[in-house]
């Protein structure tokens, strides 16, 4: 890999697929994902254009405090029902709303942080590139999908750092 290089007059947007992390982060570490940090590091002192976070919403609402944090962060939620279907199978999934606002987006960055380990992703990152955007990947290197860690320009294993990206309960 080549050396990396951030400048500081980079267009960032970040894309945060917050199922995604927070079960990395709840299955690995027993606890939550510390998203102040997780930005920060994204951002590295460049120019952060937009940051979203993608939420499923719950019938009980338990979600209402999480997003609240993340707005406190300057990250725009994405929100979206949790689906329900018949015989109580349960589906919740950001990916192409994660990929339209990505591809959306990219016209006014430089470069594109996906923090999600999902494997489903490797075709939008490889679009973005062949687009001249610089694609970053940030999850939890024992949940991420190594393809995704190859085609990305940088991948960021935030489970190298757990004291940094984890909250615990």
């Amino acid at each position: 890999m080549t050396n990396i290089i951030k400048h500081k007059n980079q267009r960032v947007a970040v894309f945060i697929d917050a199922q995604n992390m927070y079960h990395s982060a709840k299955s690995l570490f027993g606890g939550r994902v510390n998203f102040k940090e997780l930005l920060k590091t994204a951002v590295a002192g460049r120019q952060l254009i937009r940051a979203f976070g993608y939420v499923i919403r719950t019938k009980t609402g338990e979600e209402k405090p999480f997003i609240d944090a993340l707005l406190s962060l300057g990250i725009e939620s994405r929100e979206k029902d949790l689906q329900e279907f018949f015989g109580g199978a349960k589906k919740a999934d950001w990916d192409v709303g994660i990929a339209v606002d990505a591809i959306r987006t990219m016209e006014i960055v430089d470069a594109i942080v996906i923090a999600s380990g999902d494997g489903d992703f490797i075709p939008l990152v490889q679009y973005l590139q062949n687009q001249g955007r610089r694609v970053e990947v940030m999850a939890f290197g024992p949940s991420a999908s190594g393809k995704l860690r190859e085609v990305a320009d940088e991948f960021i294993d935030l489970a190298e750092d757990p004291g940094k990206y984890i909250l615990k309960r």
